[in-house]
């Protein structure tokens, strides 16, 4: 399965919020995530664009591989594979002992929406702000799930540059320009 995500930032959550609950979205709740990332002792993953995560929310854990973007939708699309870990910290020693190194965490509130065969979530992320993230599973990239992407994101009024890199991504960017 991959997974078609349309990400944006935006100055507050509200608008959006009200639009779902007007239109009859689904909410299942509001969230904390905890994520943390590590890197492969053989390959880096800032280079091939991968990434693997032990996340955590309420009372379990879930780790997931993401492979690198793939480029043809316009919108950020990549594999993604999840499996539910009976303990994250078990987990997360396996990990450690095969080599692997923690790289960062974030932290985000998610409040998550069913709309329109999508997954919508509303995120209030540490250190980065607030975003809308509409996101389709597609079976391959074949699918018109940007272009169902893009018909939801006007229908909830949201707009503005398609973010491609991830919470990841913009968080080490920041960090790394604060260090400069």
């Amino acid at each position: 399965m991959l997974e078609v995500e349309l990400k944006v930032k935006v100055p507050s959550l509200e608008p959006v919020r009200n639009l779902l609950r007007e239109k009859g979205a689904h909410c299942s709740g509001r969230i904390h995530e905890h994520d943390i990332y590590y890197n492969a002792p053989h390959r880096d993953f800032g280079v091939t664009d991968e990434a693997v995560r032990v996340r955590y929310t309420n009372d379990h854990a879930v780790v997931t591989y993401k492979g690198a973007k793939i480029k043809k939708f316009g919108l950020k699309a990549r594999e993604e594979l999840n499996t539910a870990v009976e303990s994250g910290k078990v987990f997360e020693t396996m990990l450690d002992r095969l080599g692997f190194t923690k790289t960062t965490e974030v932290n985000k509130w998610r409040e998550n929406y069913r709309f329109s065969g999508s997954a919508i979530s509303l995120d209030e992320v540490d250190e980065l702000g607030t975003f809308v993230e509409i996101e389709i599973m597609a079976e391959d990239e074949n699918s018109d799930a940007a272009v169902r992407i893009e018909k939801i994101a006007k229908e909830i009024g949201v707009s503005g540059e398609s973010i491609l890199a991830s919470y990841l991504e913009l968080l080490l960017s920041k960090r790394s320009a604060v260090q400069s």
